[in-house]
């Protein structure tokens, strides 16, 4: 199940999106990401300005698989949270299943409690996406649904 997309709903979106502004707010961070570890943004939330958020997000998800592959080598699944700190602005992403939630801050709050509130938020967002997962995508909602192979195929002749 890790493999399929994750398809969101207008409201499944707006919910993750109002989990992020509430961690944003409870840890006093600059910017929160919602990322899959393919890479691709899923929801932010905060003070974005000039951030480039397309390369945050696929750095981040390469960061994730190469510590991924370091905790392999000294026997441990993986690393469930990762941080970098540095003179203004520090990262701290967490691991939950599938997705990884970064988290952007500054002096205006602490490591310690961005992992403190990213961890009570991580249950939940946890929760959330395994609901979304196991929820049937039903075609007739899709704008695809009725389109057949044989339509994409006489597109090409």
């Amino acid at each position: 199940m890790a493999d399929t997309p994750l398809l969101l709903r207008e409201q499944q979106y707006h919910q993750i999106k109002a989990v992020l502004a509430r961690l944003r707010m409870d840890s006093a961070a600059r910017v929160v990401f919602l990322v899959d570890k393919d890479g691709q943004e899923i929801a932010s939330q905060g003070e974005i300005g000039n951030l480039d958020t397309t390369s945050l997000a696929s750095l981040a998800a390469g960061n994730v698989a190469a510590t991924g592959g370091m905790a392999q080598l000294i026997g441990e699944k993986e690393f469930p949270t990762l941080s970098h700190e540095g003179e203004r602005e520090s990262i701290h992403i967490s691991v939950i299943g599938r997705l990884l939630l970064i988290v952007v801050f500054d002096e205006r709050s602490s490591l310690g409690l961005v992992k403190l509130r990213s961890k009570q938020i991580s249950h939940q967002l946890s929760a959330m996406v395994d609901e979304i997962s196991k929820a049937e995508f039903d075609e007739s909602d899709s704008p695809f649904g009725e389109i057949t192979d044989e339509d994409i195929d006489s597109l090409f002749q």
